[in-house]
């Protein structure tokens, strides 16, 4: 039976409407995870949630353990995963508010721990990342999203970045160039460690200010945190109208 757990970015360090029924500790071979791992029930279906950042929101996207929370989630029966990521809009299209659900990804991150096959191999293991996000899970996505009636392009590629500070008008004229419509910094290793687990992966981008250069004005945390109180209720209306559907 399928089981879907979502991890909460920025803006979504606890999931409000959430019956809990367990909070698990799952010691994995990589250390611990960003938070309990909550299973409970939500829109009338068992889940499990995480909040990648911790509760409270105190771990840098560079500092997340990446690797023991999709485990953990691998290990308390996780078959599907929703991820909720806050970011920053390189497209002109994509304005403050609205949201994007990636069919691609960019990674520009460095030094972070990316793949489950590193050492004690029997033999080298490459998976396929053609299509790094499950089509079937994206389409349970955008259909949830419409059914809303909220913006959303239902295509785009997610720019990777390392962080914490935000970017460089320069970066992003880069990453513009390179085909990127939007820009995080929490999107890998992640994706990569679903697909390497054999997890279906999607995920639900809310763009919460427009990345550096895109608008006349400096970005301020100010904004960001007002755009995230508005969209991550939007967030949770869309989490709700998909699980309530499958």
């Amino acid at each position: 039976m399928d089981k879907y757990a979502i991890i909460g970015g920025t803006g979504l360090t606890q999931l409000e409407g959430l019956t809990i029924r367990d909070a698990m500790f799952i010691d994995t071979p990589y250390g611990a995870t960003s938070a309990d791992i909550l299973r409970g029930e939500y829109a009338g279906r068992e889940v499990l949630f995480l909040a990648r950042h911790g509760h409270p929101h105190r771990i840098p996207p560079h500092e997340v353990n990446y690797r023991a929370n999709l485990w953990a989630l691998r290990q308390a029966g996780a078959t599907h995963v929703l991820a909720i990521n806050a970011v920053g809009g390189i497209s002109d299209q994509l304005n403050t508010g609205c949201f994007c659900i990636p069919d691609q990804v960019i990674d520009y991150t460095w030094g972070r721990k990316h793949t489950f096959y590193e050492k004690d191999l029997e033999h080298v293991t490459h998976v396929d990342f053609s299509y790094p996000y499950d089509e079937a899970l994206r389409r349970r996505l955008i259909a949830a999203v419409a059914a809303c009636g909220y913006s959303c392009n239902n295509h785009g590629v997610y720019g990777c970045t390392q962080g914490p500070r935000l970017e460089t008008v320069a970066e992003i004229k880069r990453m513009e160039r390179d085909g990127c419509d939007i820009v995080g910094m929490t999107g890998m290793p992640e994706t990569v460690l679903a697909r390497e687990l054999g997890l279906s992966y999607a995920c639900l981008a809310l763009v919460v200010n427009a990345a550096a250069g895109k608008s006349n004005n400096v970005i301020t945390m100010a904004q960001i945190e007002a755009a995230l109180s508005v969209g991550m209720s939007k967030v949770k209306i869309v989490l709700a109208r998909m699980l309530s559907s499958v």
